[in-house]
Order: structure tokens, then sequence, then C-alpha cells
């Protein structure tokens, strides 16, 4: 019993590395319609209607591009999935029993948003390793970069930059200023709750610190 108990769990995990390896694999060269979070959101607010339209990575502004790294991830070209440094530092904020800060590189973010779910848990958190590891692998950086910006809430039922772009400012995401960008940026932490256009005076804080951030770190090179 115990030795078919094993031999089914060996396929069983045999069959789901297949099947997922295929799936990233799949999702590294066509645009992703649709993704688990989108459904999430749906199911839980049977009046949300979905504003998503993909776009490819050079449609996207380059202010958007580096004012998501300069928020989200500054690590983002040279880590490979995990930013330890970003780790050991929320580790240590949250010894201090202060609010509890997280460090999910876009990466780890894609992965979620893509793949499964937003509630924490250990099992998601687990797969949560394992898809990362998955697109850090399968993907280039621009792959995840574009991914990310075609996925992730930028509102509330607003999903991916060529939405945020046309609801917020009106203009597509090829045509976002600096200022535009930082302040979509600024909002994804809580992008349901917070909102890019008119800014609050938190938010219009957080842009201004995006936009230094910005400065700081100038252009990307993915070579």
């Amino acid at each position: 019993m115990i030795a078919r108990i094993f031999k089914w769990f060996l396929k069983g995990v045999l069959w789901f590395s297949i099947l997922t390896v295929l799936w990233v694999l799949v999702y590294r060269f066509v645009p992703i319609p649709y993704t688990s979070l989108m459904a999430i959101r749906s199911l839980e607010d049977k009046n949300l209607t979905i504003k998503h339209q993909w776009v490819p990575l050079e449609s996207i502004s380059p202010h958007l591009q580096l004012a998501v790294i300069a928020a989200e991830d500054q690590n983002f070209l040279n880590h490979n999935g995990f930013d330890k440094e970003a780790i050991k530092k929320a580790i240590e904020h949250n010894k201090s029993g202060k609010t509890l800060r997280g460090a999910s590189t876009i990466s780890q973010q894609t992965a979620k948003n893509v793949f499964l779910w937003p509630q924490r848990s250990w099992i998601r958190k687990g797969l949560e390793v394992y898809f990362t590891f998955l697109i850090e692998n399968l993907w280039s950086k621009e792959r995840i970069l574009e991914v990310y910006l075609n996925s992730i809430e930028m509102g509330n039922g607003i999903f991916g930059a060529q939405a945020a772009s046309e609801y917020w400012f009106n203009k597509s995401a090829a045509k976002l200023s600096k200022q535009n960008a930082a302040a979509i940026a600024a909002i994804l932490p809580n992008p349901r709750n917070y909102k890019a256009h008119p800014p609050s005076s938190y938010i219009s804080r957080r842009i201004n610190w995006i936009q230094r951030q910005m400065n700081n770190l100038e252009t990307l090179n993915f070579d």
C-alpha cells in the first residue's frame, strides 16, 4: 500500500512538473489574455468589469518600465528572482512589530499574479518560489517585465499598462510622461484603494520619491 501511494505521488509530481513547465514555456511566447488574479477579482465582484489589453513591451513607455522598477524592485536586472538583501531588511523591519514589509521582487509578483492567487499561505508561497524559479530560467528579463506590466492590477478592475494609461490619463501606454508613470507606479502597493489621478497627498509624496529614484537609475540595460 505504501509503495503504491509513493508511486502515485511520484507520478503526480512528474505530471505537475511537466504541465507547469509547458505552461510557463507557452507564456514565454504568447500574449497572456487572462490571469488567475483577474478571475479571482471577477468572482469576488460579479458586477466588476475587467479592463485589460495586452501590448508589447516596446509599446509601453520607458518611463513606466523604469518607474515600476524604481518603486518595486530596484535590483530587478541583477537578481535571480529573489532579492536577498531586501528579504533581510524586511525580516529585520518586521521583527520590530511595526507594519509588515514585504520583499517580493517583480519576478515573484509576476509568478503570483499570473499563475497563483493573492491570499497568503505556505502552500502559495512555496508555489510562488517554484514559478519564480521557472520564469527566471525560461524567460528573459524583458519578458518578465513585459508580462508584469501587462498583468498587474493598476486600479479596481484595471489590469496592465494600456488599460491603466487609458483609465487614469486618457492616453496610450506608449505616451505616458515621467509624472504619469510615477503616479501609476505609486499606487501599486494598493491599487484598488489608491488613485493615480488625482493623487492624494500620500500618493503625491510617493510620486516625488519614485521620480527621484528614477533619476538615480536613469535607464534600463537588459544586456
